[in-house]
């Protein structure tokens, strides 16, 4: 069966110090990833006549130039995408724009040069003229359009859900590296063992313990999986949404309600009083132009992101996380006095007395 199969680009570790706690390492692994809840996502598609990369082409010892911008036909697939995950009723927003340095997520349609996303928030790590995401074939068959909603899945923090260590999934090895070397894929050993056959840390698993029908989940030939036993004639979920998909994305990105958040006033701490994983929200409306720093105190790993709103909508201005390190999240800003600023907070994890909070001065 020829499966065309999506390849994460590699994530270089955590830059975290070897004498950590477990119980810090694991929260911040596990949610280094995902956005803060009411972040506005914005994608954009690649239009230039430039926009383009030299590939090798698969199943051919020869490389050639490819352009990066897709048809509206494809395009459209992806806008569609956008909105199935956003009628689940998360927090997140979707906005295209049409100018690549204000969008977060920035898509390509080079064919041949494979279909992967960049990781929820490692995107912002990618330079502004380069794609966090890619679709290498056609999107518009029913039966491929499962992979802009696996790509967006990515984009959201969600990784392969095949390669969770709580899976029990045992490989006949060779024969998955002899499958994926022929085509469609034509991948060397590494980059199936990268894809497939590698085990995720264990705190890297922030959803599932394992969904055979999530969208995160790869469609397996028979005889690639030897255990568990059911899954020895193929693996094939239905390439939707998934109710474990929609809860882990619910669970991360909860819906907001109308009420505005409280104010966060100069110079006067506001307690946190987060569970892990958990996240509050502040509104600063300076009373004078200067600039104004943000802080997060107390024993605890913590992201801090500031957005300015901008016609209604918060767009972002600077961020710290301080997982692993000894002191506290601290950002530094410039505000406009009569503007308005959103400080969201998420807690990593807490330790000594559990106490946190967060102060403008």
């Amino acid at each position: 069966m020829n499966i065309r199969y999506c390849s994460i680009p590699r994530q270089p570790p955590p830059a975290l110090p070897a004498d950590l706690d477990a119980d810090r390492l694991n929260a911040i692994v596990a949610t280094r990833f995902t956005w803060l809840n009411g972040t506005v996502l914005h994608y954009y598609f690649f239009d230039g006549e430039t926009d383009g990369s030299v590939i090798p082409i698969p199943g051919e010892e020869t490389r050639r130039w490819v352009s990066w911008v897709g048809g509206k036909d494809q395009q459209d697939v992806v806008r569609e995408s956008f909105r199935a995950w956003k009628d689940l009723g998360i927090g997140l927003e979707f906005t295209e724009v049409a100018d690549r340095t204000e969008a977060e997520l920035r898509i390509g349609f080079q064919r041949g040069g494979g279909s992967f996303s960049r990781v929820g928030r490692s995107a912002l790590a990618v330079a502004t003229d380069q794609r966090t995401m890619n679709f290498g074939w056609d999107l518009t068959p029913p039966d491929e359009r499962s992979t802009a909603l696996h790509e967006i899945g990515h984009a959201l923090g969600m990784v392969h859900e095949h390669q969770s260590p709580f899976a029990g999934i045992v490989w006949d090895e060779e024969a998955v590296y002899a499958n994926l070397a022929g085509p469609p894929n034509f991948w060397p050993r590494e980059r199936t063992f990268h894809n497939i056959i590698r085990k995720q840390d264990p705190a890297e698993v922030n959803g599932s313990d394992w969904d055979p029908q999530s969208i995160m989940e790869y469609p397996f030939s028979p005889g690639l999986i030897l255990e568990p036993e059911r899954f020895r004639a193929g693996l094939f979920p239905p390439g939707t949404i998934s109710e474990t998909d929609a809860a882990f994305a619910r669970r991360w990105y909860p819906s907001f309600g109308d009420a505005e958040p409280p104010r966060l006033l100069p110079f006067r701490s506001a307690p946190l009083g987060l569970d892990a994983g958990a996240q509050a929200d502040f509104l600063v409306v300076p009373e004078a132009t200067r600039d104004y720093t943000v802080a997060t105190f107390g024993e605890s790993d913590a992201v801090l992101v500031l957005f300015e709103e901008i016609g209604g909508e918060p767009r972002y201005l600077t961020g710290e996380d301080d997982g692993g390190r000894p002191g506290n999240a601290s950002v530094t800003a410039h505000l406009v006095k009569g503007r308005r600023y959103i400080v969201r907070v998420r807690l990593h994890s807490s330790w000594g007395s559990g106490q946190t909070a967060v102060m403008c001065w």
